[in-house]
């Protein structure tokens, strides 16, 4: 079950032409290695907290290059 939640957001993340043009170190503003959902949101992903928490697979607040890549694929 937990998988299909999973696959069902981060689904919903790959929609627009933002998520092509948008790269993870152009989106990382501060440069920490990890996205926060307010630099997302700052670069125009409309993703929701939920959203943003369910492709934050270790669960640290960020998105790291891999958890941006599957989220956005």
């Amino acid at each position: 079950m937990k998988k299909l939640i999973l696959t069902l957001a981060i689904t919903g993340f790959a929609t627009g032409m933002t998520f092509a043009q948008a790269s993870f170190e152009s989106i990382d503003a501060d440069q920490s290695g990890g996205i926060t959902l307010a630099e997302a949101s700052a670069a125009g992903l409309p993703w929701t907290e939920d959203q943003f928490n369910a492709a934050d697979r270790d669960a640290d607040g960020s998105l790291n290059a891999d958890e941006f890549a599957a989220a956005t694929q």
